[in-house]
């Protein structure tokens, strides 16, 4: 089993990715290998709504020149993925909505590409709009059919400088919680399919 992780955080070693490193090492424990994927700080533009991808039906957006294809192949081939974002004026990163809309795209074009696996998303925030961003990602996940993964809060956890969010203890469980929930599930899912 495998789950990938997209970080939209243009900051590689901000919080965001302190976040992913908890869930993967629950995930870890359980025998699941992770990938985290740098979306974050890398030229993504948005969906031109040119509709190539409705008519090739190749899995590809037509835009070949950033990661964004790579991460299609990547995420159809995963188990699980969970989605990471800092809040930025109440709502994700313009990469990963950007990421979001060329990617959704591509997937209900191509026979809903990530029906059934089980998803996440995670949230870093220094003070409030977090549940926006928190919506968006879910709203992502929840349109590409997938199982949504909660944890004993919502999944966001607090802390402005690089660091700072391992100061919210309870932030941090849930991250620990999320990636037991999530290996639950993908066992369950697994199982399903043999």
């Amino acid at each position: 089993m495998k789950v990938v992780g997209i970080n939209g955080s243009p900051r590689k070693e901000g919080n965001t990715s302190i976040l992913f490193r908890e869930v993967f090492r629950e995930l870890e424990k359980h025998g699941i290998e992770t990938e985290l994927i740098q979306i974050g700080g890398t030229p993504i533009r948005g969906c031109k709504a040119c509709y190539t991808c409705a008519k090739t039906k190749d899995k590809k957006c037509v835009f070949k020149d950033d990661l964004v294809n790579e991460c299609i192949e990547k995420l159809t081939a995963a188990d699980g993925i969970i989605l990471g974002s800092p809040t930025y004026f109440t709502d994700v990163t313009s990469e990963m909505k950007a990421f979001i809309d060329r990617v959704g795209f591509v997937s209900k074009f191509n026979g809903d590409l990530f029906k059934h696996k089980a998803g996440a998303a995670i949230v870093s925030v220094r003070r409030g709009g977090s549940i926006h961003t928190f919506d968006t990602m879910n709203h992502f996940l929840h349109y590409m059919q997938m199982f949504l993964v909660g944890g004993s809060y919502w999944n966001m956890v607090y802390g402005r400088e690089i660091g700072e969010v391992e100061n919210d203890k309870e932030g941090m469980l849930n991250m620990k919680v999320i990636g037991e929930n999530m290996a639950w599930l993908l066992d369950k899912i697994c199982k399903s399919k043999s």
